[in-house]
């Protein structure tokens, strides 16, 4: 596991992608990074040509000092900052994990399992990614996969200012809202604390013992 504290989306996205060749051609273990980024709007696979989900122009979104990114992974668009709890898992689903959907339900799993050491009841919605309380998102997910090594992945709500996502439609989807493991707890957490009850579930959930 790597915890390189706040780090910009570009340099996570180049740090991924030197681990993800490095873990093709067997030079690491499978690896977990968890971070936090600086305030950024992510546009995944579903966003690169139609941006109707970023509700502002890019000039307000300069002006809340907002970077505006297109991200080589699923999904629709997002939002990350300080306060959220960023995974990025490097892993290699071979020879008996090779299977996207599953790998998707795995996260899912851990994060339930985080959120549930906070005494939060999240649970999947059918027909949708992340997880979920009530109609709120508490944890969104967008995973890019080569040659089986996985990147990218999900970004919990610790503590973070859910304002900013009154900037987009999170992930596309109308109707619905989004949650942080503070509002819901109305207690004072931080990523620091999240984050062992995160690793214990990623260890549980993918048979892994991780270490620093």
């Amino acid at each position: 596991m790597r915890r390189p504290g706040l780090v910009s989306y570009s340099d996570a996205l180049a740090l991924q992608q030197e681990l993800v060749a490095a873990r093709q051609a067997n030079r690491i273990p499978d690896t977990l990074l968890l971070l936090q980024h600086p305030h950024v709007v992510t546009l995944g696979a579903s966003a690169r040509q139609e941006r109707t989900n970023v509700l502002v122009s890019p000039r307000e979104l300069a002006d809340r000092g907002v970077e505006l990114h297109e991200a080589p992974r699923g999904g629709d668009v997002t939002y990350h900052g300080p306060g959220q709890l960023v995974g990025y898992p490097i892993l290699d689903l071979r020879p008996d994990r090779c299977d996207v959907h599953r790998y998707v339900r795995d996260l899912e799993s851990v994060l339930i399992g985080a959120a549930r050491a906070f005494g939060i009841m999240a649970e999947r919605c059918s027909g949708l990614t992340g997880v979920w309380v009530g109609n709120d998102k508490l944890a969104a997910i967008g995973v890019r996969l080569s040659r089986w090594v996985t990147s990218h992945g999900f970004a919990l709500n610790v503590d973070t200012d859910l304002d900013y996502f009154t900037l987009i439609r999170p992930c596309g989807i109308h109707g619905r809202g989004v949650t942080s493991i503070a509002a819901l707890t109305r207690q004072p957490v931080t990523v620091a604390d999240v984050e062992p009850h995160l690793v214990r579930e990623f260890g549980g959930v993918f048979g892994r013992t991780v270490r620093d």
